[in-house]
């Protein structure tokens, strides 16, 4: 018989397991905590990074009328002064993420761009603003392959797109953010104070990066994390790798076409309703970022966790429902830019705008998806090249050209001497005054009219990637 008070001998095997198991608990919960903690900071800096982009749209007539500049340099100042840069650095900063800590280039992208908006602050012609957007362009490069490339290491294929979106989520409230906050500055203090007011956080941001997230294991999510010792392949082989894959041409083609349109419409929305419906800087701005935020939303979490449930049944969703927003956006657009009442272009220009996002989230995912770990940065940065360069580039200078020509042609007498800058000279008689806003006006809803084509092209070419993905699902199966 036993004495109550003799000590037993533990069970070695039982001690042994159960320590495993809280060592795996707490490393499990350790990852948990950083994976969030991740996407709350991508999630920040995203903000910054689109809350730095809009605020020059919700002051670009402001910046207009006091510099005197014309519809095509602000088209120049918000397209290819921004993304010449952005797509010269978008690639090489993508090799690098390839190679080196994505964290530390990510913070340090940040801090740069945060810079140069308050750079932008400070211009006082339009080299100085073009030094600042190309600034900009430069840091912001760095961002999306970079993070695209941590959340591929970091999830699982079928969670990635939904996370991409909870990061991208940073778009519509910097939007949002950068319209209401730029817009209150600049009713209060002046358009200048207002980049310094969106600088300055985004150098804060930054820190946060460096100090708070950890570095994911290459390939870890893929269960090939062995894959991180082996050397990155060179670009060559991802060019080859692109050149034998349409369905990944056709998605990177389709984004651009569709980023054509849409950074169109939102560099010149703030413009195109302080002009049609005869709105002051500070309430342009409010309506721009509360369209834009509430399309940008939708169109994301729609666009990625819609698409993502769908695609458990068949991998071609993300290319179907992209291509079925693209189809149906241009309609709903056309009907909000000919509409004379401000509600009614409001609720149209949001369904039409979350119609149009739908292929944003689902394209990151299928690129993703396309790669293998070490090629994954570098397909983003293809596609933010491709997209910056045919979008952000041409997609504004476009508009501004568009829009001049068209205000010249429908002003009767020499619009661009007697209307500077768009407008009519202090002290021109009343009919000078509306004759120069009714041209500047009608300008600019044509030019945005005109590119709603671009959506069309865009839908096309995902719905060609979707048949090119069930070609590479058949040829995997046989």
């Amino acid at each position: 018989m036993t004495d109550k008070h003799e000590i037993r001998p533990v069970d070695e095997r039982r001690t042994a397991g159960d320590s495993d198991s809280v060592v795996a608990s707490d490393a499990s919960h350790e990852d948990k905590t950083g994976r969030k903690r991740f996407v709350f900071i991508m999630f920040l800096v995203c903000l910054f990074d689109f809350a730095d982009r809009s605020v020059f749209a919700v002051l670009a007539q402001t910046i207009k009328v006091e510099l005197r500049l014309s519809d095509l340099q602000i088209g120049l100042l918000q397209g290819l002064a921004f993304a010449l840069l952005y797509s010269a650095f978008g690639l090489p900063l993508a090799r690098l993420a390839e190679r080196y800590s994505r964290r530390k280039i990510i913070a340090a992208c940040t801090a740069f761009w945060s810079l140069s908006t308050i750079w932008c602050g400070a211009a006082h012609n339009f080299i100085h603003l073009a030094i600042g957007r190309a600034g900009v362009g430069v840091g912001e490069a760095g961002f999306l392959p970079a993070a695209n490339s941590m959340v591929g290491d970091m999830f699982p294929r079928n969670r990635r797109a939904s996370v991409m979106s909870l990061i991208m989520l940073g778009t519509p409230l910097g939007i949002l953010s950068g319209a209401l906050i730029g817009g209150h500055v600049a009713s209060i203090a002046g358009w200048r104070e207002a980049f310094f007011a969106l600088g300055v956080p985004g150098i804060i941001t930054a820190g946060l990066v460096w100090f708070f997230v950890n570095e994911p294991q290459r390939g870890k999510a893929d269960g090939i994390a062995s894959q991180s010792k082996q050397a990155v392949p060179d670009f060559k082989a991802f060019l080859g790798v692109l050149r034998r894959n349409k369905a990944l041409l056709f998605i990177i083609f389709g984004g651009a076409c569709a980023g054509f349109g849409m950074t169109s419409i939102s560099q010149f929305l703030a413009v195109f309703l302080a002009r049609v419906h005869e709105l002051d800087v500070r309430d342009a701005a409010r309506y721009y970022g509360m369209i834009s935020a509430t399309f940008l939303a939708l169109g994301l979490l729609i666009g990625s966790h819609v698409t993502d449930w769908l695609s458990k049944f068949d991998l071609r969703w993300p290319a179907w429902g992209a291509s079925l927003g693209l189809a149906i956006a241009p309609f709903i657009f056309w009907a909000a830019l000919e509409t004379t009442d401000l509600r009614a272009a409001t609720a149209l220009l949001i369904i039409g705008g979350t119609s149009m996002l739908l292929f944003y989230a689902p394209t990151s995912g299928m690129i993703q998806n396309l790669l293998e770990p070490r090629m994954r940065a570098t397909g983003i940065a293809c596609f933010t090249l491709c997209y910056t360069l045919i979008g952000s580039g041409l997609g504004p200078a476009f508009v501004g050209f568009v829009s001049d020509q068209a205000a010249a042609r429908h002003f009767y007498g020499d619009f661009f001497g007697i209307c500077p800058g768009g407008v009519a000279p202090t002290g021109a008689a009343a009919a000078v005054i509306s004759a120069c806003a009714e041209a500047s006006a009608l300008g600019v809803k044509r030019a945005l009219q005109t590119v709603l084509l671009a959506f069309f092209v865009a839908s096309f070419s995902y719905f060609m990637a979707s048949r090119e993905m069930q070609s590479q699902l058949q040829a995997e199966r046989n």
